[in-house]
């Protein structure tokens, strides 16, 4: 139980030295902090010994610096006199001797209210009902023992739901409330794509994400890097796989997922609610970091590579122990596959190629285990192209690339120099490699569709919100027309495009591949392009909404700061927007030829 101070207590606290305030009824000793404060301490010193919940509200990202930084400062909650003395008296109460008519039990020793300790890096509490790390047992090194499927009193669980009163249908209402900060399902919406096992995977990855990834981004962004071990947490935790996709891998990631999912029920909207969830860190390195490689490199070996190389590679980056990157892009050919100049040339005794080239805008790169890799095997053309799985040797040398947005998910200039590669690492056959590559694009534009429209989402919900606590000329900002007017559009396109989202998910669950790859190729770039003009446009008017925090690093407009920066990223990544328009009428056009020629032979 909390400690009970009264609000006489805490006002007895306001010096420099000695300095304690009240935030949300709970009560900080904020003393150690006044020299960290970006404002000053002076700032911090005027509302000591006072409730300062107002002035916090005014100026802080409100659940970033609690979970940050409250942890280490909190030392109790606000309560009267009374309720103190009533919870010293239950306590003596409980404490009691217990007796019965044939024994007699000691009484326990009674525990000593805890006294918080500075740690050396903030922590962020764990949830009322968190989410268990179920660890794998493992075998060895290329084979995979499958996680035992936990029973069902095991299985995460969301919170227990608080009743609400006010509107029908709210007790199906989920995660921020606020209107469009969350997909319309969240918000009571009814839905024809979302089971119960959606609704389970939604609350115990939003647990996940609350306690691990959001407090720790912004010391993740300084660094340039994710903790390695965040990867090998996230398959304990059992969802580091859903990234490439359903089905869900059992032999290579075992059979749990987190939220209680059976693998068999593991489908694109659990990924999309991945996908979505992941978003709201608002860091697109990030989750590059995390993913970026993964869920592009992997696929190759998953689909078209030898057995051997899947128990290996597979096995190790599904369980978070190595890393992987897709390496195509090129100074020279740029994303033109079929233009690319690596070459990969087998050596006399036909046991390995040697290659040679460079690439360029390496996701993962500087980090990554193993390269999977478009080489020139053949002539010119596609019909020359092969994939090679490289792994880190000697001659492969990796350097960071310094761009606009998203540094931390390792970006890099990779050289291949006379670099040995057994044969038994070709993905699929020689000179097949083009279809390997294409294979896997539209859901390569799936993930950056998700994550661009989230990110627009999170802009919405950013500059909805400051606009309904900053005071202009007199006024809140939402009071103002022009600000609506803003907020209206940034709302309407997000919107929209979800909807699109979830028609062309729903494709990719009931689709055969073969169908889907003919039918959605032209809708997924246009809905690309959909998605990260739409993430532009969010991204600039929350800018402007925000004024000068949206110009600072850090702080309340921090999010939006970052995500302004990364927009490029997204444009571009891909396939930019352009190609990616063209792409979609060309598309259009093919299924107009195919259309005339069927009604020509009726």
């Amino acid at each position: 139980m909390s400690k009970l101070i009264t609000a006489e207590e805490v006002a007895k606290h306001n010096t420099e030295t000695d300095c304690w305030v009240i935030i949300y009824d709970k009560v900080y000793d904020v003393t150690p902090f006044l020299a960290e404060h970006p404002g000053g301490k002076k700032v911090v010193i005027r509302t000591a010994g006072t409730d300062a919940t107002k002035q916090f509200e005014k100026f802080h990202n409100v659940k970033a610096i609690l979970a940050q930084y409250g942890p280490r400062l909190l030392i109790g909650t606000v309560g009267s006199e009374a309720a103190a003395s009533s919870a010293a008296s239950t306590s003596k109460k409980d404490s009691a001797p217990t007796t019965t008519t044939t024994t007699t039990s000691p009484a326990p020793k009674k525990e000593a209210t805890p006294v918080p300790t500075p740690s050396p890096a903030p922590q962020v509490p764990p949830p009322s009902s968190p989410v268990p790390h179920v660890v794998h047992k493992e075998s060895a090194p290329t084979t995979t023992t499958p996680a035992p499927t936990p029973k069902a009193a095991s299985a995460p669980e969301a919170k227990p739901k608080k009743e609400k009163k006010g509107l029908p249908g709210m007790e199906n209402m989920f995660g921020e409330l606020s209107p469009y900060c969350d997909p319309n399902w969240y918000q009571g919406w009814n839905s024809p794509y979302y089971s119960e096992s959606h609704k389970n995977f939604r609350a115990a990855m939003r647990e996940i994400i609350e306690r691990d990834w959001i407090p720790n981004v912004q010391a993740w962004e300084e660094a340039r890097s994710v903790p390695r071990e965040m990867f090998e947490k996230a398959y304990k935790q059992g969802w580091l796989a859903g990234f490439i996709g359903p089905p869900w891998p059992v032999k290579y990631a075992g059979d749990y997922i987190v939220g209680g999912v059976k693998p068999e029920e593991f489908d694109p909207f659990h990924e999309l609610i991945l996908q979505d969830e992941f978003g709201r860190i608002g860091a697109g390195g990030v989750i590059g970091a995390l993913f970026g490689g993964l869920s592009i490199g992997l696929p190759p070996v998953m689909h078209f590579g030898s057995p051997s190389l899947k128990d290996k590679v597979c096995t190790e980056c599904l369980q978070g122990k190595k890393i992987i990157c897709l390496a195509i892009t090129e100074p020279e050919a740029g994303s033109d596959v079929a233009n690319l100049t690596t070459t990969a040339v087998k050596t006399p005794d036909g046991k390995f190629y040697v290659v040679n080239g460079e690439k360029k805008w390496i996701t993962n790169g500087i980090w990554a285990d193993y390269f999977t890799t478009a080489v020139r095997t053949g002539g010119p053309g596609m019909g020359g192209v092969s994939v090679l799985l490289i792994e880190r040797s000697k001659g492969v040398n990796t350097r960071r690339m310094e761009c606009q947005g998203a540094s931390t998910s390792g970006t890099s200039y990779v050289t291949f120099e006379d670099v040995y590669v057994p044969v038994e690492n070709l993905i699929g056959e020689e000179n097949k490699g083009f279809k390997y590559v294409m294979y896997n694009f539209n859901h390569e534009r799936w993930l950056v569709i998700v994550e661009a429209n989230r990110f627009a989402r999170v802009c919405v919900e950013d500059a909805f919100k400051y606009a309904h606590k900053r005071v202009t000329f007199g006024k809140r900002l939402i009071d103002h027309p022009v600000i609506r007017l803003k907020l209206a559009h940034m709302i309407r396109q997000v919107e929209a495009t979800h909807c699109a989202i979830e028609n062309i998910t729903y494709q990719m669950k009931t689709m055969k591949r073969g169908e889907a790859n003919m039918k959605i190729g032209g809708a997924m770039a246009l809905l690309k392009a959909q998605a990260t003009t739409t993430f532009e446009y969010c991204a600039r008017e929350a800018s402007q909404i925000f004024g000068g925090l949206a110009y600072t690093k850090g702080g309340q407009g921090g999010r939006i700061e970052r995500l302004y920066r990364e927009v490029r990223a997204y444009s571009i990544f891909a396939g930019s927007e352009e190609i990616m328009l063209d792409l979609g009428v060309r598309q259009a056009m093919k299924m107009q030829e195919l259309a005339n020629n069927l009604v020509s032979n009726l």
